[in-house]
């Protein structure tokens, strides 16, 4: 259970960046892809932290609290990897003359 509510938390995180992100792009173009990638650096902190607390605290070896830092940490970096991907600028095709 706490495993999915960190995932939901890191999503909630990455929502609460892209809509910084997206606030801040009214003054700087493309700050909302930005956001996107400055989440996954400051997620992996705190998923790092998460893991921490389930060895230190908890008494989990790393080897088993590993396969939840990858969940935790990567379906939230999967989802703003996706997300920085198709706000990525496109070329424009058919270009006016």
């Amino acid at each position: 259970m706490h495993t999915i509510l960190m995932v939901i938390a890191g999503l909630a995180v990455l929502g609460l960046f892209l809509l910084i992100g997206r606030l801040w792009a009214l003054r700087v173009p493309g700050a909302t892809r930005r956001a996107a990638l400055w989440f996954m650096p400051i997620w992996l902190v705190a998923a790092l932290v998460n893991m921490g607390v389930g060895v230190i605290e908890a008494g989990y070896s790393v080897s088993e609290e590993l396969p939840f830092l990858l969940m935790v940490f990567g379906i939230p970096a999967l989802v703003a990897g996706y997300v920085w991907w198709r706000l990525r600028p496109r070329k424009n095709p058919n270009p006016l003359p």
